[in-house]
């Protein structure tokens, strides 16, 4: 007694590599103001590449941080990295 199964390794495939999720609306990516690199910041006010919190939040930055509270997650993070001050790298000088 025989099965029919499909022939494998005929077929062809397409490889997908993922794209992050960037944010331009309002929503609930919004309840917070992510740490990101100074410099990035920059750059994507420039030309209008997205961006990475050190949460690992991806978006293109346009609204004012100041209105929203510190996101948790970056906070304890930027927290845990110690004392340094590199204001050159977009840490903040405790």
């Amino acid at each position: 007694m025989s099965t029919l199964e499909p022939e494998r390794g005929t077929g062809t495939g397409t490889l997908v590599e993922p794209t992050p999720q960037v944010s331009h609306g309002d929503g609930d990516h919004e309840r917070f103001a992510h740490y990101v690199q100074k410099d990035k910041i920059m750059a994507s006010a420039l030309d209008g590449t997205p961006v990475v919190a050190l949460c690992g939040k991806v978006w293109v930055p346009g609204r004012d941080p100041k209105k929203y509270p510190v996101c948790p997650l970056c906070k304890e993070i930027y927290d845990s990295m110690g004392p340094g001050g590199d204001k050159d790298k977009g840490g903040k000088d405790k």
